[in-house]
């Protein structure tokens, strides 16, 4: 393979986007700009319902708070820049912007891939082990299994984004997607790229696997225990309580697996740049909503800290008013 150790003659990347939207830039800009706020307020609520409430100072929860940090963060990886990108006419990333980008949107992603896994491995416990859950999983081993996936994620993808950036780009410098991603920057290489994209697939496969295969076995156990419950409602009860879980999963592991555990680089990119956004827009703005639609504790949480602001509003106001009569 040919290594040029940064003397690559492109310094900087232009980010296609969406060509074909020209005419519709500011109804883009307007549409993702609306994603991004709503899914940073959505995550940043779970984030504070859950640390001052201590109704939810569970597993399930804490789990639940550090993917609402995660997909914060995996969206501002990605977004602000398209949003920048849609209201200026250069739409230009540098090459270490380029890197440093893709380096934290595949770590990200796969601590995600890692979290949700931790997360079906608690459901597990708590359904198919319920008496011994609490000393099962306790707050040390919750600290552990957050942490290691965290850290897997970024360790799982940082030789890839270094031998990807000691590839050599000569030109031309035209990104087709909307971000910094593995197959269109592979495309740009004028290297020989058949080991990297080995390497990608291997990686991306061992990532995926391993956490889909602990979701998996995990599943399977929780429903081969809810089976046996007697009754309709007890199977039910239990099963709620990872339902939102597996939507989730399901939904997650269905789009990456598409677009990151192939051998070859992908060679069109309109459909997958849909794929894309559904991925890295649209899921981290739906997770949130299906996490907390249906779960009553968060919605009695809410409640609590809405009253709380109301209450805290209020006083201030009063005090504000009072003031001004002295």
């Amino acid at each position: 393979m040919k290594y040029t150790n940064g003397t690559s003659s492109v310094k900087e990347f232009i980010l296609l986007g969406f060509p074909s939207l020209h005419h519709l830039q500011a109804l883009l800009f307007l549409l993702f700009c609306v994603i991004y706020v709503m899914t940073l307020i959505e995550n940043v609520v779970i984030i504070v319902i859950v640390q001052v409430n201590r109704q939810l100072h569970t597993p399930m929860y804490f789990f639940l708070a550090n993917l609402s940090v995660l997909e914060a963060l995996y969206t501002s990886v990605t977004i602000p820049k398209m949003l920048a990108n849609l209201l200026t006419e250069k739409k230009t990333i540098s090459f270490a912007g380029c890197f440093t980008q893709l380096f934290f949107f595949l770590s990200l992603a796969s601590s995600e891939c890692f979290l949700l896994a931790a997360m079906a491995y608690d459901r597990y416990l708590a359904i198919c082990l319920p008496l011994r859950y609490p000393a099962l999983m306790n707050p040390t081993l919750c600290l552990v299994l957050a942490l290691s996936a965290w850290l897997s994620g970024f360790l799982a993808s940082f030789v890839s984004i270094v031998l990807i950036s000691r590839l050599s780009f000569c030109g031309p410098n035209v990104l087709n997607h909307f971000f910094c991603d593995i197959s269109p920057l592979l495309k740009l290489s004028c290297s020989n790229t058949e080991a990297i994209e080995t390497l990608d697939f291997v990686a991306a496969l061992a990532v995926l696997m391993t956490s889909l295969c602990v979701t998996a076995f995990s599943y399977i156990c929780i429903l081969a225990t809810v089976i046996q419950i007697p009754s309709g409602t007890g199977r039910r009860k239990a099963f709620s309580t990872c339902a939102s879980h597996l939507v989730v999963v399901t939904v997650f592991y269905t789009t990456t697996i598409f677009m990151y555990a192939r051998p070859r680089a992908i060679s069109t990119f309109d459909f997958n740049k849909l794929i894309s956004i559904i991925y890295s827009v649209v899921t981290p703005l739906v997770n949130p909503i299906i996490y907390c639609l249906r779960n009553r504790e968060v919605w009695e949480a809410l409640a609590r800290l809405t009253r709380m602001l109301r209450l805290f509003v209020a006083a201030h106001f009063s005090s504000s008013v009072r003031g001004k009569f002295i």
